[in-house]
């Protein structure tokens, strides 16, 4: 089998991928299968490629037009390729047509042009060029052009070179495609790879994906219930009201009965009317219970605003017991920043940061390490005031007190305000959502 040579295909040194000659898949669609004597037996519509067991997915065979017919042409028959044509070795082509088989993907139907997943900064790419090199006499995908360089070059052949220019090319081993429309591939994107990345990076990728893709993302992280809900917490509303008008009752109320209680509320409140007393009614109980009470506040004031999961102890507790009972409470990470003490008949008497909690004696009770003089919010305070009092006491995390400053009804965290601050959309405005080129 002849390797490509130098002067018909591009060599480049990245940081992604050693110094190897590359072959660019558009310079092979479309062009001619020819026979040992240079005569044409058909024109080359694809390469099939086995993905899954490699991180660059070996050429397993290419399809070929001859006759009208779609024919399956096996690697090993093939005795080079070049930009501009491929070459057969053997005595006869196999007329059996060509059928997919589980696993395989065809580069330039099923990715070409596409989105992919890069997992280098979680963020899409376009697969504008698909290279190929012969490894170890192996046909290999070993990397993607998502630059514009592939389709200038395509518009413009002969002006902007075949060079790949230096960094553009992506490694293979980084990338998932998408698969969802690939006929009986059987392949879905790693869970494992999906949950390395931050649920906000997610988020993005499910953003700047289409529907579709988006999906297949949900999909995938759905296998752990609490990283989806986190994603879908991220995710703007107008994204999660289409997954949810996508979804049957009892799938929307199992994500939201995963997701914290303000999110749900939120989230609830945006469903279409007819939806959203069913979706309510088949939540567990304390949720539901939670949900309920959320919706009664105006959604621009404190009170929509605040999460009703919050840890607060008798005064008599012991820094220690303090720390254990935060290791075991289930509310959100940021509302346990810090803990409150309540005296003898229920009333919250002060607050302490988990820092300060780490840097006491844990024999201590919390009476000794509390601020007294609690800075606290009230549920009907717009959000300018909620943001004003919350600025003046440097309070990252805010209770919020009936009237009667007895009750406290849940808290609003510095994340809460600054995500109600930001304009619908911010993400994209500000150029921060996954790039497709």
């Amino acid at each position: 089998m002849e390797t490509p040579s130098t002067t018909s295909t591009t060599r480049v040194d990245t940081a992604e991928v050693p110094a190897i000659e590359l072959l660019h898949l558009s310079s092979v669609i479309g062009r001619p299968l020819v026979d040992r004597t240079g005569d044409r037996l058909g024109r080359v519509r694809d390469l099939i490629v086995r993905v899954g067991t490699s991180p660059h997915p070996p050429v397993v065979g290419l399809v070929v037009r001859i006759g009208g017919r779609d024919l399956f042409v096996p690697i090993a028959k093939i005795a080079g390729l070049r930009p501009g044509k491929a070459e057969f070795e053997g005595e006869r082509v196999d007329l059996r047509r060509f059928e997919r088989r589980p696993g395989e993907l065809l580069l330039a139907r099923d990715l070409m042009a596409r989105h992919l997943i890069n997992f280098v900064g979680g963020r899409l790419i376009r697969a504008n060029e698909i290279e190929l090199a012969r490894i170890d006499g192996t046909w290999e995908v070993v990397g993607v052009d998502p630059s514009s360089r592939p389709v200038l070059r395509r518009l413009l052949p002969g002006r902007t070179g075949e060079r790949v220019a230096p960094g553009s090319l992506v490694d293979w081993a980084s990338i998932e495609p998408f698969v969802a429309h690939v006929p009986s591939a059987r392949l879905h994107i790693p869970y494992r790879k999906l949950a390395r990345l931050h649920p906000a990076q997610i988020a993005d990728l499910v953003e700047a994906a289409s529907h579709e893709e988006g999906e297949e993302i949900i999909e995938a992280v759905g296998r752990d219930r609490e990283l989806e809900a986190d994603v879908f917490e991220e995710l703007d509303t107008e994204h999660q009201l289409e997954f949810i008008d996508s979804r049957a009752d009892a799938d929307a109320a199992r994500l939201l009965a995963s997701m914290a209680p303000d999110a749900a509320a939120d989230l609830i409140a945006e469903v279409d009317q007819e939806r959203r007393l069913p979706i309510l009614n088949l939540l567990p109980e304390p949720q539901r219970r939670k949900v309920r009470s959320l919706l009664s506040y105006n959604p621009e004031t404190a009170g929509g605003l605040m999460s009703p999961d919050f840890l607060a102890l008798p005064d008599s507790t012991t820094v220690g017991e303090t720390l254990a009972a935060i290791h075991a409470n289930t509310a959100p990470p940021e509302a346990l920043n810090v803990v409150f003490a309540t005296d003898p008949g229920g009333d919250v008497v002060g607050s302490v940061s988990a820092v300060r909690l780490i840097q006491a004696e844990p024999s201590q009770p919390l009476s000794a390490v509390v601020r007294p003089n609690l800075a606290h919010l009230h549920a009907d305070w717009d959000l300018g005031a909620t943001v004003r009092k919350m600025s003046d006491f440097n309070l990252t995390v805010a209770p919020v007190m009936d009237h009667d400053h007895h009750t406290m009804l849940g808290v609003v965290t510095v994340d809460d305000v600054i995500s109600s601050l930001m304009p619908s959309g911010w993400r994209r405005d500000f150029g921060i959502t996954a790039a497709e080129d």
